[in-house]
């Protein structure tokens, strides 16, 4: 089975000699030199090449917004900023192959002639910083960045940027208020960024997989790209597990595969002693998977025809021994804390949500909680923010009401956590909590 992606991934990382030896740089070559930038965007955008970082947007399709007949200055930015908790699949790209992704960026910059590009970093990955830094450097050396890319008088500068370490600044148009100096703060749309993005000029932002494949797609073709594929989503896919596996961690592996052969076979199926629960199949901020949904193939649609989202498709599993109330409340404390503070909605909702959680689970909580928690996913959902934080933020409760609605009608009746969190305080009330109601 081919494995692009990972297939040259080392610690520590090949150099640009090395690289180039398994075929690194051809693709930088062959587009600058022997292609168009609308040929590159139209080779994308038939393979399918759908968005890595989450939601899954054709790349093609959002590269061919971008206006190729203005004046001054383009963007390229790479979304290195990963952030969402239980991913893990970009820092393995980061750290194991730069040069690969500064390769799709090369490609992916000329498609839509960009003249500066930035690796946008989480602030936390010092070793992915240290090897970008130290390949950015001999990409200037060997004249694949610069002035007069390869004598075609192409032009490109390249730059890395350490995030402050906020969840917010892997939103789009937040990311760009961060890059620009501001507070990193949702941008309304329109106008989008493909038009008017870093400093208002046309820009585009993919995520590091997204990058990381172009150079194979313009090596070896759309239909080449489709084949790897058990469905209509093209390619392979990075996919993670998390939580009480025998065997956590990532793999590539086609697009599509299901639920059950990522837990089964790749992470050897539940650690001793635990049973399966529900999954959360794409980071925190997707809907939770249960028993019912093994053979869910793992790709844009299926997922979704399950009631969730593919996101980044690193699965976190919940196992029958974590109080899913808890697991809930954890989840919801980080969205609370990562909240811009920018609309009312999350502002206000997401502390609110949390404290309810917190008070069914130290068993201070009512029966008219749960209706509380169900108006909140709706008023906090879909439509009603001004990016996608508090959305993401009510789906593994959405879920969780729906699935494990007995075990919050248990901590409310038992007046404690069932899975022995928090044990009876029948005189204990969690602070501030009486002025809710």
């Amino acid at each position: 089975m081919e494995r692009p992606l990972t297939q040259h991934i080392t610690f520590p990382p090949l150099g640009l000699r090395q690289y180039e030896a398994v075929g690194g740089y051809q693709a930088a070559r062959k587009a600058v030199k022997h292609m168009q930038p609308q040929e590159v965007t139209a080779l994308v955008k038939d393979s399918n090449m759908k968005g890595r970082g989450g939601a899954g947007f054709s790349t093609g399709m959002k590269w061919s917004f971008v206006p190729m007949n203005v004046q001054g200055p383009k963007y390229l930015i790479c979304n290195a900023d990963e952030m969402e908790p239980g991913t893990f699949k970009d820092r393995w790209l980061l750290e194991g192959n730069p040069h690969q992704l500064i390769e799709g960026m090369i490609v992916s910059a000329y498609a839509i002639q960009a003249t500066e590009s930035f690796v946008f970093l989480r602030w936390a990955y010092k070793v992915a910083a240290q090897e970008i830094r130290k390949a950015i450097q001999e990409a200037y050396d060997a004249g694949y960045l610069g002035k007069n890319i390869l004598g075609t008088g192409y032009n490109l500068e390249m730059h890395l940027h350490t995030g402050v370490g906020r969840y917010m600044c892997g939103e789009e148009t937040a990311l760009l208020n961060s890059l620009e100096g501001r507070r990193a703060t949702p941008r309304s749309k329109p106008p989008f960024p493909q038009v008017s993005g870093l400093f208002g000029r046309p820009t585009i932002v993919n995520n590091v997989e997204t990058l990381s494949y172009i150079p194979h797609i313009v090596n070896k073709g759309a239909d080449w790209f489709q084949k790897l594929s058990l469905t209509a989503d093209g390619g392979t896919k990075i996919y993670g597990v998390s939580g009480r596996v025998k065997n956590p961690g990532a793999w590539e592996l086609p697009m599509g595969i299901t639920l059950r052969e990522l837990i089964e076979e790749h992470a050897g199926g539940m650690a001793d002693g635990y049973r399966f629960k529900g999954a959360l199949p794409g980071g925190a901020s997707t809907d939770f998977l249960v028993e019912e949904h093994m053979e869910v193939p793992l790709d844009f649609a299926g997922v979704a025809a399950a009631g969730s989202r593919l996101g980044t498709g690193t699965v976190v599993v919940l196992d029958d021994k974590t109080c899913p109330v808890g697991f809930v409340h954890n989840l919801e404390h980080f969205f609370a804390q990562e909240s811009c503070g920018f609309c009312t909605p999350c502002r206000e909702g997401l502390p609110w949500t949390e404290k309810l959680l917190l008070a069914i689970e130290k068993g201070n909580g009512r029966m008219e909680d749960l209706e509380l928690l169900a108006s909140q996913t709706r008023l906090l959902g879909p439509g009603n923010t001004f990016c996608a934080l508090a959305p993401g933020a009510m789906e593994p409760l959405q879920s969780a009401l729906k699935y494990f609605r007995e075990d919050f009608e248990r901590h409310i009746a038992e007046q404690s956590c069932p899975y022995g969190n928090y044990p009876h305080h029948h005189h204990l009330h969690s602070k501030g909590y009486e002025h809710i109601h």
